[in-house]
C-alpha cells in the first residue's frame, strides 16, 4: 500500500525506513513565513526519524460554524505559498478542496488533494479530484463506517486514478463529541489503500454553543499510539507554534515544540511492534 503512494509522490521513492508517514502542518495557511517555518521544522524532525512527510495546510476553510470565522488569506495567495513550501522545503503538499471547480485549480500547486469528511460522498467532487491525476486523500465521514468507504475508493479508481488514501477522523457521538472506532482502520486497509489516522480532528468537540469548535489535545498521544498499535499506515497531525493564537482549530492542534517528542515515542513503538511481529514493516 505504501508502495502505491511512493510511486505517486517522488519525494517518497527513496524512503525505506519502515515507519509510518506523516501529514502535518497548520490547519490553515496564515502566511508565507509561518508556513515555511513550520514545514522546515517538521522536515528536520522527520528526516532525523526517517518518517516520510507531507506538508498539510488548507488554502481556504469552507466549513465554518460562524460567518465571522477566519476562512483564509486568499485562494491563489495561499496556494502559491503551498507551492513554495513544496519547492523550497522539498516535500509533497496536501490541501483540501470543496467544490468540483477547485480540483484542477488546486492541483496546479499541490501534490495531494484532500476531500473533507463531510463531502466524502460527493460523487462529482471525487471524480474531479481523481481526473487531476493527483493523489486523492478522502477523509471518512463522521457518519460512516470504515466499510462504507469502499464506494469512495471505487469512485476514484473508476475515474482512472489508483492513487487513493483514506483517513479516519472519528464518528459523531451525540451532538458535540466524536469517538474513534479503531476497527475502521483495518476495515479500510482491506481496500488496498494506505490508511491514515487523523489524530487531531478526531479529538474535536464540534457544535459548541459559542460557534467555536473545542478539542481535547491532551489525548493526542493516546490516539496516535493506539493508531500505530492497530497498524495505521500514516498519521495526520495539525500543529502550530502557538495553537492559542491559531486562526482555525487551535483548540485541538498540537504545539509544534511537542511534535518531536511525540514522533520519537511513536517511531519507537512502531519499531517494537515490527520487532515482535505484531505488525508488518511498510514496504519500501
Amino acid at each position: 500500500m505504501f508502495a502505491q503512494l511512493a510511486n505517486a509522490l517522488p519525494h517518497f521513492r527513496n524512503t525505506n525506513s519502515g515507519q509510518f508517514f506523516l501529514m502535518a502542518g497548520p490547519c490553515v495557511i496564515e502566511g508565507e513565513d509561518m508556513a515555511l517555518r513550520i514545514a522546515e521544522r517538521i522536515k528536520h524532525i522527520t528526516d532525523k526519524l526517517q518518517i516520510p512527510y507531507i506538508f498539510k495546510g488548507s488554502y481556504r476553510k469552507a466549513n465554518r460554524s460562524r460567518l465571522d470565522s477566519f476562512t483564509g488569506i486568499g485562494d491563489e495567495t495561499a496556494l502559491r505559498i503551498l507551492q513554495k513550501v513544496g519547492r523550497e522545503i522539498g516535500v509533497p503538499t496536501v490541501t483540501d478542496i470543496h467544490e468540483t471547480t477547485e480540483a484542477a485549480f488546486a492541483a496546479e500547486y499541490v501534490d495531494v488533494l484532500q476531500i473533507p469528511a463531510f463531502l466524502c460522498r460527493q460523487t462529482d467532487l471525487l471524480i474531479a479530484a481523481a481526473k487531476t491525476g493527483k493523489v486523492v486523500n478522502v477523509k471518512k465521514g463522521q457518519f460512516l463506517s470504515g466499510d462504507a468507504m469502499q464506494f469512495a475508493v471505487d469512485k476514484v479508481r473508476q475515474s482512472g486514478n489508483e492513487h487513493v488514501i483514506l483517513t479516519e477522523r472519528g464518528n459523531s457521538f451525540g451532538y458535540s463529541d466524536l469517538v474513534v472506532d479503531f476497527r475502521n482502520l483495518p476495515a479500510m486497509q482491506q481496500f488496498g489503500v494506505p490508511v491514515v489516522m487523523d489524530v487531531t480532528h478526531s479529538l474535536q468537540k464540534p457544535n459548541q454553543s459559542s460557534g467555536v469548535t473545542g478539542g481535547q489535545p491532551v489525548l493526542i498521544e493516546t490516539i496516535a499510539k493506539a493508531a500505530i498499535a492497530v497498524g495505521a499506515d500514516g498519521l495526520f497531525i495539525e500543529t502550530h507554534p502557538t495553537p492559542a493564537t491559531a486562526k482555525s482549530d487551535g483548540a485541538n492542534m498540537l504545539p509544534l515544540d511537542q511534535l518531536e517528542g511525540l514522533l520519537t515515542r511513536l517511531t519507537t513503538l512502531r519499531q517494537a511492534l515490527q520487532d515482535t511481529g505484531s505488525i508488518e514493516a511498510l514496504p519500501a
